[in-house]
């Protein structure tokens, strides 16, 4: 007969609990053969699988370098640079694995579908690796440019960051290997991440930073959850209960295990005790630590063995969903690859129609760039993929263009920081050849990775020259950027294509070479608002934090909602993307133009291909609030839906508008307030190209401030039952009647600069204790009728 987990855990010794909430090594979940319990395997993979033969197999021993040696590799080392050494520099022997696109790019594809799609794949190169728990996907908002690990994430905006993870998490646990959410929460820059406080007000922290996770559980129910290294408001993530019990337990029903990342833990006991249950890796103190304050009574039974519950279960999942003898076919994968890339990929200019280029006319074509060579295709740290199979863009391109068009290649600037005028002068003697040139640049390999933030938002320094110097000479220039995050653009007016890739995987060469030809009709969309300067970015002010402190002082206004507040203009909005055809918007119909705050809206709106292409269009929806009681934004994304659609055709995108998707979060009232009134529905391009809009009338029930004694009488003119109720108590102190002590108190509001206590005693001259009136004002349990 098979033992329950209840059964089991009641055979379990204070010993046998600690160990199995701790890890094995690195990679490993804990074995105890006497009870029946064995192990699993897990491994980083936010993009890829990165399996390490030598620490997940214990070939070697194991101590923090190996550890160490994981956070800071190079990609560069991975790729192969030779100016960087091998492949197994740093990285280890790590099995070859499909390096799909980053975060940051995949996230530019706005394809639910196809980020699952990408999902399974993991899966499977999971199950043929052994690999039980997949360390991914990561979901932080992209709150600045500069933080080392934003090529791992997806957005600025939550909603689309949480429907993103959740197709991959569905993806990946449909093929029995389980995900893991990450790093809630607040972990938005790699400065002293493992010591800042992030400072975060709960409007913010609710609405921008939680919400995302908040979407992706709900949707997709991810089998585990990993705590961030920073603090939040005061306390240590790993071991905050309010955000790991009260959030994510109580509020959102969570039922999965909570782990921490790697050496996260600064407090064992305290970290089970706020609903961190996993310890991540084996750490003999930890387990010392844990074990002497349960047998000090310092951990309540219950908690104890909740969480071994969710360990058992994590175990039992992932042990029910192995597939031995699982074969991945990389090479199906690649081409997997090649089209998510190819989706994500992000038409940032194409003056005249540059772009694509046509084969049968072109004769001579200029390649520049060393990453044309030696792609730059993701960021560093433990992310990063030793990839399968690697496509090189110069080769990609010379197989499209045929053999009738010669395609010429110079370096141009050899080397990263310092430039080389002999290159740089054979590069602008081939670009002014050739009819077309493409330039290839990239930020610094290294930079964009775990554990540091970049130091600014230039490209390399001399890949930043050596545009001007190429568009001097060639006006019909194309430069391809190969980047983690935004970058400044200050040579943009001087060249008429630019194409967005961010780190777009193994299959970026081909993605590339497609588009450039034609073959692929671009179709990806920014999913963070690319600025002018550093200067102007939202996070500026506040960044790194000083004294351990990281204030979030832009509170809910990230990204686009921060530059549509102050009216600014970017250099190119969230959403953004060109296509080689063109789409009209019409006919936007909503199925109501009214709901109460529990109803829903349907909304349609016609999408015409009016090209001669066939493309994808990325139709976006956002709300307008009407004017709040609290602080807005002007609009946020609520929806959003790709379409493929032929040349000439029409296809129609719908989505469905719920009571949740009107609401903010009222702190005052620890709740999510729908508030009544007139919201405007817009359906974009961009969140800064509105094509349709239409209003639609919401009615709620009025929402009541809360009182304190000092609250003034205009705010409780504002609450009509507590207005009554003091109205009574006026009445029962004076001579007047209810009806003439509400009327004296609206009357005297507009005037009255003292609270309501000062007002009633000092004023009025009334006989009534603070106690007397506070426990009034505490009776408005219900700020509702």
């Amino acid at each position: 007969m098979r033992t329950s987990h209840t059964e089991l855990i009641a055979r379990m010794r204070p010993a046998d609990k600690v160990r199995l909430l701790s890890g094995q090594g690195l990679w490993r979940t804990a074995s105890l053969p006497q009870l029946g319990i064995s192990d699993f395997v897990m491994t980083d993979g936010t993009y890829g699988v990165r399996y390490s033969s030598a620490q997940i197999d214990q070939q070697q021993g194991w101590n923090i370098s190996d550890f160490l040696s994981v956070v800071q590799q190079d990609a560069g080392q991975v790729t192969g640079d030779s100016d960087k050494g091998g492949s197994e520099a740093l990285f280890g022997h790590s099995r070859p694995a499909t390096c799909f696109p980053n975060g940051s790019s995949l996230a530019c594809s706005w394809d639910v579908a196809l980020v699952e799609q990408m999902g399974r794949a993991l899966g499977i190169e999971c199950q043929s690796m052994g690999v039980g728990l997949l360390l991914g996907p990561g979901i932080n908002i992209r709150r600045t440019p500069l933080a080392g690990r934003g090529y791992e994430y997806y957005s600025e905006d939550p909603l689309l960051a949480g429907d993103l993870a959740a197709a991959l998490i569905k993806g990946l646990q449909q093929q029995g290997v389980g995900a893991c959410l990450k790093h809630f929460a607040c972990n938005n820059s790699e400065f002293q991440r493992t010591e800042m406080d992030s400072i975060v007000d709960e409007r913010a922290l609710r609405e921008i930073y939680l919400y995302g996770f908040q979407r992706a559980i709900a949707k997709a129910d991810p089998w585990s959850l990993m705590s961030s290294y920073n603090r939040l408001n005061g306390e240590q993530t790993s071991q905050h209960h309010w955000l790991l019990t009260r959030v994510l337990r109580e509020e959102w029903g969570y039922q999965g295990l909570v782990m921490s990342d790697w050496y996260g833990i600064k407090d064992r006991p305290a970290s089970l005790l706020a609903g961190n249950e996993l310890a991540m890796p084996e750490n003999p103190l930890d387990n010392a630590e844990l074990l002497a304050a349960i047998e000090q009574g310092r951990i309540p039974q219950e908690v104890l063995d909740r969480a071994c519950l969710h360990m058992l279960q994590l175990i039992a999942k992932v042990h029910a969903g192995q597939r031995p003898g699982t074969e991945a076919d990389f090479a199906s994968h690649h081409q997997l690859a090649r089209q998510i890339a190819a989706e994500s990929l992000v038409l940032l200019k194409n003056d005249q129609d540059l772009l694509p280029l046509n084969g049968q006319q072109l004769h001579r074509l200029a390649v520049i760039g060393k990453p044309a060579r030696q792609p730059v295709i993701q960021g560093s740290g433990c992310a990063t993929t030793q990839p399968w199979q690697l496509d090189c863009p110069l080769d990609e391109i010379r197989a499209l263009a045929g053999s009738s068009v010669q395609v010429d290649y110079a370096v141009g600037a050899p080397h990263d920081e310092f430039d080389d005028e002999t290159a740089l002068q054979h590069a602008c003697a081939m670009a002014a050849a050739a009819e077309v040139a493409v330039v290839f640049v990239s930020t610094p390999i290294g930079v964009d990775g775990e554990n540091g933030d970049r130091q600014h938002l230039g490209l390399l320094a001399s890949h930043e020259r050596l545009i001007p110097r190429l568009a001097a000479v060639q006006p019909k220039l194309v430069v391809v950027l190969c980047n983690g995050d935004a970058v400044l653009m200050p040579w943009l007016p001087q060249v008429p294509a630019v194409l967005e890739c961010f780190f777009a995987g193994q299959g970026m060469g081909q993605a590339v070479a497609a588009t450039l030809f034609g073959h692929n009709n671009p179709s990806g969309k920014l999913t963070t608002t690319l600025p002018n300067t550093l200067e102007e970015t939202p996070a500026y002010l506040h960044y790194p934090g000083e004294n351990g402190r990281h204030l979030y002082g832009e509170g809910l206004f990230v990204g686009y909602r921060y530059y549509d507040k102050r009216q600014m203009q970017p250099l190119f909005p969230f959403g953004f993307g060109l296509s080689y055809t063109r789409f009209d918007y019409q006919n936007l119909q909503l199925s109501s133009n009214s709901m109460d705050e529990h109803g829903s809206v349907t909304v349609c709106v016609d999408i015409h291909n009016r090209g001669t292409r066939a493309g994808k269009e990325i139709v976006q929806l956002y709300i307008a609030p009407p004017p709040s009681t609290l602080a807005r934004p002007v609009q946020a994304l609520r929806g959003f839906v790709k379409l493929d659609i032929p040349a000439g055709s029409m296809q129609r995108a719908q989505f469905t508008l719920q009571g949740e998707d009107l609401a903010y979060y009222d702190p005052a009232h620890a709740a999510w307030i729908v508030e009544g009134g007139q919201y405007e529905i817009r359906i974009g391009a961009s969140s800064r190209d509105i094509r349709q809009q239409a209003m639609l009338v919401v009615d709620s029930k009025p929402l009541y401030p809360r009182l304190r004694a000092d609250s003034s009488l205009v705010q409780l003119t504002r609450h009509p039952p507590m207005l009554q109720a003091v109205a009574e108590l006026v009445a029962s102190k004076c001579p007047l009647s209810v009806d003439e002590a509400r009327a004296k108190l609206v009357n005297m509001a507009p005037d009255m600069f003292g609270g309501l206590f000062i007002t009633l005693t000092a004023m009025l001259g009334l006989d009534i204790s603070r106690a007397e009136l506070q426990q009034l004002l505490e009776q408005d349990a219900h700020t509702r009728p």
